[in-house]
């Protein structure tokens, strides 16, 4: 799974990255993004432009919001079968932007797992696959959100966890975010592991353990 990310670019660096959309005019690097907090995402709704949507899918058809916080990431391999996430395979899909993330990794004979940062190589900032929706709440607002797509780790991934978020080639923007109906076949196979020979890993302090904590240090190795 994917439970916590970082989005701490400078906002000149996203925009240089991700030269075709337009972003807000200041946002704060975060260290430690948790699920229910604002995320950094591009929508397919062909207004090229991110905004901030709550990490948590709350399907519109939801009669509880709270749902939003067990669906914080969605199993490519179900996608096109399970009810909360099919309609947005094939109408709702969506970047959503980091430049690093943390994973768990169990060590034999303790309780205690070690968090790691998870990177890539050149330290450039990267796009999870999304899905997105907007939830109209009873006394008329709406609240719009997303969840993170995972898959089979690679290499790399593998020795730390079984699963790692879908980081989607640049290549593949366009195709994950044409504002058209999409059938399964046609956007599934976007969904694969990320070379791990592009990607870097260290173990960093549990003080990440807490989404109160953020901070540059989280992201400080530790041995």
């Amino acid at each position: 799974m994917c439970g916590r990310f970082t989005l701490t670019v400078n906002p000149a660096d996203l925009r240089e990255a991700f030269e075709d959309y337009t972003f807000p005019s200041k946002f704060a690097p975060r260290f430690n993004i948790a699920p229910t907090q604002p995320v950094l995402a591009i929508p397919n709704d062909d207004k090229h432009s991110a905004d901030f949507f709550q990490w948590g899918l709350i399907p519109s058809w939801a009669k509880d919001p709270d749902i939003g916080s067990r669906l914080i990431n969605a199993r490519a391999e179900t996608l096109a079968e399970k009810p909360s996430f099919r309609s947005g395979l094939k109408y709702k899909r969506c970047l959503i932007l980091a430049d690093g993330f943390y994973e768990w990794k169990s060590q034999p004979g303790q309780k205690t797992k070690i968090p790691h940062f998870i990177h890539m190589k050149d330290r450039k900032p990267f796009a999870f696959a999304g899905l997105w929706d907007v939830w109209q709440s009873p006394d008329g607002s709406s609240i719009k959100t997303c969840t993170i797509v995972t898959t089979e780790p690679n290499k790399l991934m593998s020795a730390i966890h079984n699963r790692m978020p879908v980081i989607l080639d640049p290549a593949d923007y366009d195709r994950w975010l044409d504002p058209a109906p999409q059938t399964a076949d046609k956007v599934l196979p976007l969904l694969k592991s990320f070379p791990a020979n592009l990607m870097a890993a260290y173990p960093v302090s549990t003080l990440v353990n807490k989404p109160a904590n953020d901070s540059p240090e989280l992201v400080v190795p530790v041995h």
